[in-house]
């Protein structure tokens, strides 16, 4: 094992050093079998039981993945839905959450159905604004703030630190969906939130070949009540990810930073180009100076700005999708966080009640060259006219 006081850019790209006692292999194992071997007097000293909780292939993704967040523990999951509904079924009957009002579309329409079913109550609100936050909370009932910076798919940006004190002052608990921020830019632990939430299919595989998603706590929370429930979710509920999908999880964050980095670089090109350009509205990236984020994100973000931005295209929702339609780089799919780039009109992906304008295009970058990118877009746009 690698000393932990190492660059996080060593430990992702060495899986923390860890090697094979037996074969000295430095590619970890997948470890399919579903069961283990009990002692002969009956016990389970080994400390594995049963594969839905202690697979472990699942072992080295956790720690790589806690150690790059400063965490107390971590959890993997089968997909990032899997991992943030498990934090809100943690929770009781009757206790107030509040949620954003831009966050990532299938988690917010989960939380108006079937956490309402469950008995919590929701409120949403704009987490860009401290008062917005600090006025929807109810004294004695709210017990989890739950935030998304920058927030899919207008890139909003809200003040971790800002928030986390007016949860705490509160007695609730403060989540972040930090997928699209990754623990390259931003580690909201050193903020003080909670739990942070990824929806590992995105930056931390990179390679759109994976599904899962991962929840790690703070060193604080990982004795408390709430996180063992948050545990008991995953192993009774059963939404774990398989071992294949594990170790593949353990191969892309070894390229994270590399990967990361490029990505923000491109963004920020491409945001730049196409900031005043004629067949655009308007641009939505927190490394835009402009952009009503930019301070806050400057404060929480290091080395760069996410990989995500969206345009919005002059002529509406139609030329939009014509635009979307001409690209040849730009692949027209779901998703993000990938080393291809993808676009995608989030409009219609979302229906009603989507806070994506109809002319808007949100747009993941990947790790081509941007030259190419931003000449791609161009031709998109004219061919679009």
């Amino acid at each position: 094992m690698l000393d932990s006081n190492m660059k996080p850019e060593t430990l992702a790209a060495q899986a923390l050093g860890w090697v094979d006692p037996t074969t000295k292999e430095i590619v970890g194992q997948i470890h399919t079998s579903t069961t283990y071997i009990r002692d002969a007097d009956n016990q389970y000293r080994n400390g594995r039981v049963y594969a839905r909780d202690h697979n472990p292939t699942f072992e080295q993704a956790e720690s790589v993945l806690n150690a790059l967040e400063g965490g107390g523990q971590t959890l993997l999951f089968a997909s990032g839905m899997a991992a943030a509904t498990a934090v809100f079924q943690a929770l009781s009957p009757g206790d107030h959450v509040i949620a954003p009002k831009v966050m990532y579309w299938a988690l917010r329409n989960w939380l108006k159905t079937f956490a309402v079913r469950w008995g919590l109550s929701v409120d949403f609100v704009d987490m860009d604004s401290l008062d917005a936050v600090r006025a929807a909370i109810r004294p004695g009932k709210t017990k989890l703030v739950w935030i998304e910076t920058p927030a899919n798919p207008t890139w909003i940006v809200t003040d971790i630190a800002g928030v986390a004190s007016i949860a705490h002052e509160a007695g609730a608990l403060l989540a972040v969906d930090s997928t699209c921020a990754t623990p390259v830019l931003t580690r909201p632990i050193e903020f003080g939130a909670d739990i942070v939430m990824h929806a590992a299919t995105k930056y931390l595989n990179g390679h759109s070949d994976v599904v899962a998603g991962t929840l790690t706590c703070s060193p604080a929370l990982a004795t408390a009540e709430m996180w063992t429930r948050v545990r008991a979710v995953r192993g009774q509920i059963g939404g774990i990810a398989g071992p294949f999908e594990a170790w593949l999880l353990t191969r892309g964050m070894r390229t994270l930073f590399p990967r990361v980095r490029t990505a923000c670089a491109n963004a920020q090109r491409v945001a730049e180009h196409f900031a005043a350009h004629a067949g655009v509205v308007e641009v939505l990236y927190p490394g835009l100076p402009g952009f009503a984020g930019h301070a806050v994100a400057a404060r929480q973000m290091q080395g760069g700005f996410g990989g995500m931005l969206s345009i919005r295209i002059k002529g509406g929702e139609a030329a939009a999708i014509a635009v979307a339609a001409n690209t040849q780089l730009w692949k027209r799919a779901t998703s993000l966080g990938g080393v291809e780039s993808l676009i995608e009109h989030r409009s219609s992906v979302e229906g009603e009640g989507s806070p994506a304008p109809v002319d808007m295009l949100r747009l993941s970058a990947g790790i081509e060259s941007a030259d190419d990118l931003i000449a791609d877009l161009e031709q998109a746009i004219a061919s679009a006219r």
